[in-house]
């Protein structure tokens, strides 16, 4: 069987950190900021988990 691809949207959007662990970026960053307070906004800037039910999908999407 031939070697599955690496899903190149998913790569750019998902850092593998060294102990294995999938870390990504928030949504509900791009526009309206001046709805959106700066504690909301200093937190929407740090990275995240997968939840455990997306993270068996994206793992197959990096082939890891």
């Amino acid at each position: 069987m031939p070697k599955m691809k690496t899903d190149k949207g998913a790569a750019k959007r998902v850092k593998v950190t060294g102990s294995g662990r999938l870390r990504r970026g928030q949504a509900f960053r791009g526009h309206n900021f001046e709805t959106k307070n700066s504690v909301r906004m200093r937190r929407l800037g740090r990275e995240t988990d997968f939840s455990d039910a997306d993270e068996k999908s994206v793992r197959r999407m990096l082939g890891i």
